[in-house]
Formats: structure tokens, C-alpha cells, sequence
């Protein structure tokens, strides 16, 4: 392989013969070096082949700027939630990942904490995530000697998310939100609490992120399926109760009209929850 940039000391990129670039690290790889000349291979220690060239630009400008040790330590972060998760993630997150915890250490050090104001419903919500974000924060304690607080668990597991659904980091703090508002609508109407282990818990919740989406982006279900929702409606009164508080709590806050489709859904999800 030739190089065909070089980023900095410990950066380079080549492109293959298909014409995708990679992104290489390697501590001292490039040193001395120019485009054109070969790589060494025994300098290498991470290759990234980013299929977004916007992504990819903006995660060669990033690690201009970020030591070569926390890029190799983020890397090895959303390796473990790829397999801890068993989900894909969107490419932004080496970008957004490292961007905030590199923000992090510089805030720590200067003795500024950000408190996570949803760090609670993040708990609740996205259990597997935060998980990911304490072992994130061990690892970074391991390399680094710097414990984190609690708080940027959540922020890493909200980056996590964020990858998983393909949204923006604010847009999934708003999931987050509108997820934490239909619980407690559901909890109060019923004077119950979740089985949060529950498969039924789990599915409702899955259905929730995916609900909100839809909601806070102004979409719909395309069908209309009246007579299922009104059979649905009959056989479980209560819940449909619940269902239309719910629509209008998201009519008055969110401007958005539920479908009998989304009604629908939402009924069969929130009895399977609440009749355990």
C-alpha cells in the first residue's frame, strides 16, 4: 500500500485500488514520510474504511487533533458495543465518540463537569447501552487514570443510540424524553410498576423509540386499519383509555394526530406490558 495522505505523525490514508479510502494509525507511521512512498506494516495498529466521504473528511480533521492513545481506546469502546449490542452502527459515531469523550477529558482536567439531566431515563431506557458506557468508562480509567463520572455513561450510551437509530444527538435526548413522558402516562393511569426485565418491557419500550421517531419528525403509519383498531379497542377498554390520553397528550405537546394504525399498536403494546 502507498500512502496517499498524510494526516500527522501517527495518520495516513491510501486509497485501494476500488478507489474507497482508508484511514490508518500507527504510532510514528507516517514520521518522515510522503504521499506516495509505502506504508510499513509493522507500524499499523488500526485501519478504518469509512464508506461516507463526509464522514470520513471529518473524522481525518478530528484526529489531527486527538492523541493517537484515545483514538485507539474509542475504537476499541464501539468494537465492544458492536458485539455487546449485536447491532450495526451508524459510521458518525467514531466521529461524535471521540469528539465527546476527547471534550470530556479536556472538561475533567479543567475541573468542569457537565451533569446529564436524563442520565435517570437513560438508566431505565437503555440498559444494555449505559452498561456499554460504564465499561467505556473503565477503559478509559484504564488507560488514562481519569474515573469519569456516572454522568458520561449516559452521554456515551445516548452516542450509542444515536448510532443504533441513525439520529442526531439532540433528536435521540427528545426520544429519550418523549419514551420517559408515555411510561409515566402508562404508570399512573394503571398505578403500576414494570417488570423492566420483562420481554413484553422490552418490546414496549423498542416500540416507543421507533413511535417517537415518528412522532417528533411529523410521519404516520401508512394504513388505516379502522376495523382491527376498533376490535382491539372493544376487547381492552381500559387500555384504550390509556391509549387516548396518550394521543392527547402528543396532540396538545406535539402538534401531531395519531393515526387509528398507531392507536392500534400502541393498545396492543401497552395491554401485553400492563397484563404480565
Amino acid at each position: 500500500m502507498k500512502i496517499d495522505k498524510v494526516i500527522n505523525n501517527n495518520v495516513i490514508s491510501v486509497l485501494q485500488e476500488d478507489g474507497t479510502e482508508l484511514v490508518i494509525m500507527g504510532r510514528g507511521i507516517a514520521f518522515g514520510k510522503k504521499p506516495g512512498q509505502m506504508v510499513e506494516q509493522d507500524k499499523i495498529q488500526k485501519v478504518f474504511a469509512l464508506k461516507n466521504k463526509q464522514t470520513t473528511d471529518n473524522f481525518k480533521t478530528l484526529l489531527r487533533e486527538v492523541p493517537i492513545d484515545l483514538m485507539v481506546v474509542v475504537e476499541d469502546i464501539i468494537e465492544h458495543a458492536k458485539t455487546e449490542l449485536g447491532k450495526k452502527l451508524n459510521e458518525n459515531i467514531y466521529v461524535s465518540l471521540t469528539d465527546h469523550i476527547n471534550f470530556a477529558l479536556e472538561r475533567y482536567q479543567k475541573g468542569a463537569e457537565i451533569k446529564n439531566a436524563l442520565l435517570w431515563e437513560i438508566k431505565q431506557l437503555y440498559k444494555e447501552e449505559f452498561f456499554v458506557g460504564l465499561k467505556a468508562l473503565d477503559s478509559i480509567k484504564q488507560k488514562f487514570d481519569i474515573a469519569l463520572p456516572e454522568d458520561e455513561a449516559g452521554f456515551i450510551a445516548i452516542h450509542i443510540i444515536n448510532a443504533e437509530m441513525n439520529e442526531e444527538v439532540a433528536n435521540t435526548m427528545n426520544i429519550t424524553k418523549f419514551i420517559q413522558q408515555i411510561i409515566t402516562i402508562v404508570k399512573y393511569h394503571f398505578n403500576v410498576e414494570f417488570d423492566e426485565e420483562s420481554l413484553n418491557y422490552y418490546r414496549f419500550i423498542t416500540h416507543l423509540k421507533f413511535f417517537a421517531q415518528r412522532v417528533l419528525k411529523g410521519a404516520h403509519y401508512e394504513n388505516n386499519d379502522d376495523y382491527l383498531y376498533i376490535m382491539i379497542k372493544q376487547k381492552y377498554k381500559e387500555v384504550s383509555k390509556c391509549t387516548e390520553k396518550i394521543q392527547e397528550y402528543i396532540k396538545k405537546e406535539y402538534h401531531h394526530d395519531l393515526t387509528n394504525e398507531e392507536m392500534l399498536y400502541l393498545t396492543i403494546h401497552i395491554a401485553r406490558v400492563v397484563n404480565r
